[in-house]
């Protein structure tokens, strides 16, 4: 029964309607891309998956994104890019250049925010599980630290105490508003591991409690959650943490809380080349359901990621066998758990839309469409990035396109037999056809897998004379607070 289920969650309705003017459009630009991927050689027999972002549509999301809040609010907005979507230095910078900061949540995704050049004052932390380090770092810095929880507010009072920082300070708090259709991207369930559970007895009023006795805490912030949310339920969290910072504002006697912090969340249409729900959508529904929040007295800050690249990603591979099982064709690719491990393990969740082209890089038209299925090269059974999926007989040497895969796809390897990470180009399609491609991440060699995995140290287990890395001592007077 459980691969009956699965059939079904990945297999993709057959298109039952011409595509609008717009998706012809993109399918056009992405068919230019996927071709001269080919012609120029970044997909080849020693290089057989490979991942293409289209930069001008990137361009485009940031721009959709900044004019849809410019639309209802005369207020500073910083859109502070979620690194964790796509936590590569060029995409950073290409973002940040498209006038957007950077939300990160771990020392590496702040050092890739400030590799790419990001001002911090255009950073904002946010995580769980700040460690000391990572916080006196941040206030170092002057960045924007959202905390999690009370204890690491009392962490970031004993840091102040030892250094000043211009740092803008804030706390999240989570609505317990309920979850989406996609628990694990849920982060305001009743029992959701993010920020302070706002219903729970008492903790309301302890919240109210935190900013008076800390008039340097002046900002506050909620994300509810993002693939599989409805926009209303986004909002509903929205509304939430803005009646609490009037709440907060009225207990201070003053305008405490200047800044929310709305989180992102805008979830994504796999289903066709057509991005839907809008910014300018989202940023309307705001308005008309909380005002208030618009109306010159807070700033904002909002963190999406997906959003803003998952429609500009596509990951191509080589078909390298074909097969029937069960008298259903397979083709046997070099794209699966590695590069879609979501789709792979969660197919339900994640369906991902496939595209066939020819060897050439040509798109793959002639002849009827045959349930097949995609799968990659891992060796377990369920590595399948597409099951009983209507397309174009594919035979060796085709390409099949994941498409919709800039977000938490070529970005976030997952190295299961040692597959190595594909190579991640940004391209550009020029009026006259012609494609130029600029190296975002060069493939990874088999070198570099041997490195990570210890290769430098054949003998460390064996061997009684190996270096042990030095630990350093624990100093008697570490405390919990610093």
């Amino acid at each position: 029964m459980a691969s009956n289920r699965r059939d079904q969650a990945v297999r993709a309705p057959r298109e039952q309607v011409a595509p609008a003017p717009r998706d012809q459009a993109v399918r056009a630009t992405r068919d230019q891309a996927v071709r001269a991927a080919v012609d120029q050689g970044l997909l080849t027999e020693t290089e057989p998956v490979v991942a293409l972002l289209d930069t001008d549509g990137v361009r485009a999301s940031a721009a959709a994104l900044r004019a849809a809040f410019a639309a209802v609010t005369d207020a500073p907005v910083l859109h502070a890019f979620a690194v964790k979507a796509c936590p590569l230095v060029p995409v950073l910078r290409l973002l940040y250049e498209a006038g957007l900061g950077a939300e990160v949540a771990s020392p590496g995704e702040l050092a890739l925010a400030r590799a790419a050049g990001v001002d911090p004052a255009r950073i904002v932390l946010d995580s769980p599980a700040k460690t000391p380090a990572e916080l006196r770092e941040a206030l170092a810095l002057g960045i924007a630290v959202n905390a999690d929880n009370p204890q690491e507010l009392a962490r970031i009072d004993a840091l102040l105490a030892q250094a000043p920082s211009a740092s803008p300070l804030g706390l999240r708090v989570n609505p317990q508003i309920g979850g989406g259709t996609i628990d694990a991207l849920s982060t305001a369930t009743a029992t959701s591991k993010f920020g302070v559970a706002l219903r729970d007895e008492g903790a309301r009023a302890r919240v109210v409690q935190a900013y008076l006795d800390r008039p340097r805490l002046t900002r506050l912030h909620t994300h509810s959650g993002s693939q599989g949310l409805p926009l209303s339920l986004l909002v509903t969290g929205v509304r939430a943490a803005y009646e609490l910072a009037e709440e907060i504002n009225a207990a201070a006697g003053r305008r405490q809380v200047d800044t929310l912090d709305i989180g992102g969340g805008l979830p994504v249409n796999f289903a066709s080349d057509e991005e839907t729900p809008t910014y300018a959508a989202y940023a309307r529904l705001l308005a008309t359901e909380v005002p208030g929040l618009f109306d010159g007295r807070y700033g904002l800050v909002t963190e999406f990621g997906r959003s803003l690249l998952a429609k500009h990603g596509t990951v191509l591979a080589r078909v390298e066998y074909t097969k029937t099982s069960g008298s259903r064709p397979i083709a046997v690719t070099h794209a699966g758990v590695q590069v879609a491990t979501r789709t792979v393990y969660d197919p339900a969740s994640w369906p991902l839309r496939i595209a066939a082209y020819d060897a050439q890089g040509l798109p793959k038209e002639d002849g009827p469409a045959v349930d097949q299925d995609v799968a990659g090269p891992a060796c377990f059974a369920g590595d399948l990035l597409a099951v009983a999926r209507p397309l174009p007989l594919l035979e060796p040497g085709d390409v099949v396109a994941a498409l919709d895969t800039g977000a938490y796809y070529f970005a976030h390897h997952y190295a299961y037999n040692s597959l190595p990470r594909p190579g991640v180009y940004g391209y550009a399609a020029g009026d006259d056809g012609t494609v130029r491609f600029a190296t975002v991440r060069p493939p990874q060699s088999v070198a570099e897998i041997v490195a990570e995995a210890g290769g430098g140290h054949p003998d460390a287990l064996v061997s009684p004379d190996a270096p042990v890395r030095p630990v350093a001592p624990v100093r008697p007077d570490a405390s919990a607070s610093d």
